[in-house]
């Protein structure tokens, strides 16, 4: 049994380092046929080992039978979104072709609508694959605010900070992890970042246009994010009231005297009763 748990974890290992392979394949392809230049092979590169070196330890502490078909789909996803990133690496130099730029974003999202499908239909939703493909989510958000703050803006680094910025929060603020109820509202509000922002990105329409998707894009955000943490402070503050009042009757009980049933039971001993007069 050992050598066969061995054997699977080995097999997970290496799905892992094929990705990353792949990744740094599709780069190399893209990057010379549109002439990529230091930054965004750098950057490709960067994004391809740390996605590898940081799932290969997920893996590592987890320890899954197999990597599973959701994590795969969500896998070819990060591999987009790692050449999407060296695209707007590449920007600050010279703008990348829009078409590709569009084309290979717009791929990224729908395939986050797939993984959690396949997750569900093949029964194999785990705590890891969620994480995975929850994390590729918030880095291409993050990467797409990058891009169009490059022309509307710094401000547009709000959206892509915000989950990230949360994260750090809830570190000094432990009350922030409490899990949250599901929320339709919030899958909603997270689904239409990458499309209004991708919808910026491609320069289909003009600047007041762009200006007013983007503030629309960041005030949904806003609000979602406020509703959430609104809803754990909440929570957060019932909880420490019924810790203080469970505090508040720990000294009434102490004070009372605590009176085994076997002191209950036994006969009083002389000191502890007067002594009866003995007749003459």
């Amino acid at each position: 049994m050992a050598l066969n748990n061995t054997y699977e974890a080995r097999l997970v290992q290496q799905e892992t380092a094929v990705g990353a392979g792949l990744q740094i394949l599709l780069l190399a392809l893209l990057g010379t046929a549109i002439g990529m230049g230091p930054a965004g092979w750098l950057t490709g590169l960067a994004f391809a080992v740390a996605t590898w070196a940081v799932l290969s330890r997920a893996l590592h502490r987890t320890r899954p039978r197999s990597f599973g078909p959701a994590n795969r789909v969500t896998l070819g996803r990060a591999t987009l979104v790692g050449v999407v990133t060296a695209l707007v690496a590449d920007s600050f130099e010279s703008s990348p072709p829009v078409t590709l730029f569009v084309g290979l974003t717009a791929v990224a999202l729908i395939l986050d609508g797939v993984d959690g499908k396949v997750a569900r239909a093949t029964g194999t939703s785990t705590p890891l694959g969620a994480r995975f493909d929850m994390e590729v989510d918030a880095f291409l958000i993050l990467v797409l605010s990058v891009y169009v703050s490059m022309s509307l803006g710094p401000w547009v680094l709000l959206i892509g900070a915000m989950r990230y910025a949360f994260v750090a929060a809830a570190r000094a603020l432990p009350w922030l992890n409490a899990p949250l109820p599901p929320s339709t509202a919030r899958k909603t509000v997270a689904a239409l970042q990458g499309v209004l922002l991708l919808l910026a990105a491609s320069g289909l329409l003009p600047r007041p246009a762009t200006f007013g998707v983007v503030a629309l894009a960041l005030a949904l955000l806003v609000w979602s994010f406020g509703r959430d943490i609104l809803w754990l402070w909440k929570t957060h503050r019932a909880e420490q009231a019924v810790v203080a009042e469970m505090l508040e009757l720990v000294p009434a009980r102490e004070a009372e005297p605590v009176v085994s049933e076997w002191e209950q039971d036994r006969e009083p001993v002389a000191s502890e009763r007067e002594w009866e007069p003995v007749a003459s």
